[in-house]
């Protein structure tokens, strides 16, 4: 018998119990030509090598201190960018997933400008933007495609009470933009005065001039940037409605 909790936990084997693989899966999300993109990678090993999978990899206990960081990390390592927002979804496991053994991943949602994948660094065979439709439509590896489902809904739900969506926009933009983001990811038309008097009245954006919205494309109009802490803003009433 041990005379100590700190003898005890000396002696302590952390392999007395099997322990399941652990990783991190992120749903990456833009709007690309009006429409909702998700970020795909296609493997370059076995399991599931050369079908289409979500970022992620494996938690490093060395360099991660918590979920959060590991999934930083890898998002960084993916993209070489750093996400506006990054939201932990969901943590799934079974021993089914994955055919290596038992796994556990940690889903997260991430939001970003779009920026052409030329500019991300992973090293894998390929590295693509999908169409949200198209993307679930194909054959994913591991359980992909149900945790690309989660993470979408997860955006929806989040779109209909919060700001979200200026997190998938390039500063500066104009409330035009900003509409068409909310009714892409809301899956739903929105009036136009309606949304302009809740946005605007909600006190989450400033105008910084007139001109071309990011792109250049479009015509001379008002051209705002999120706030400050605005990502902490929620809405009386859903947009969604």
């Amino acid at each position: 018998m041990y005379k100590s909790e700190q003898e005890y936990l000396k002696n302590y084997n952390v392999h007395r119990y099997d322990i399941p693989m652990l990783s991190i899966d992120i749903g990456i999300f833009t709007i690309l030509n009006g429409k909702l993109h998700v970020l795909l990678i296609e493997r370059g090993e076995f399991p599931y090598k050369e079908r289409w999978a979500l970022p992620g990899g494996f938690i490093d206990q060395s360099q991660d201190q918590d979920l959060h960081s590991s999934a930083l990390r890898k998002l960084t390592e993916k993209t070489g960018v750093t996400t506006p927002h990054l939201e932990q979804v969901e943590t799934v496991g079974n021993a089914t997933r994955d055919p290596r053994g038992w796994s556990v991943t940690s889903l997260y949602m991430a939001l970003i400008p779009y920026a052409p994948t030329s500019k991300f660094i992973d090293s894998v065979s390929d590295v693509r933007w999908w169409p949200y439709e198209q993307a679930i439509k194909l054959d994913l590896a591991f359980d992909h495609l149900e945790l690309i489902a989660k993470a979408r809904a997860r955006l929806k739900s989040k779109t209909a009470y919060t700001i979200i969506p200026i997190h998938v926009l390039s500063s500066p933009f104009t409330l035009t933009q900003l509409q068409q983001a909310f009714e892409e990811l809301l899956e739903k038309s929105i009036e136009k005065k309606s949304f302009r008097r809740r946005i605007l009245s909600a006190d989450v954006l400033e105008e910084v001039g007139q001109g071309l919205p990011a792109g250049g494309l479009g015509r001379i109009a008002a051209l705002y940037q999120p706030k400050q802490g605005c990502e902490q803003h929620s809405f009386v009433w859903s947009l969604g409605n």
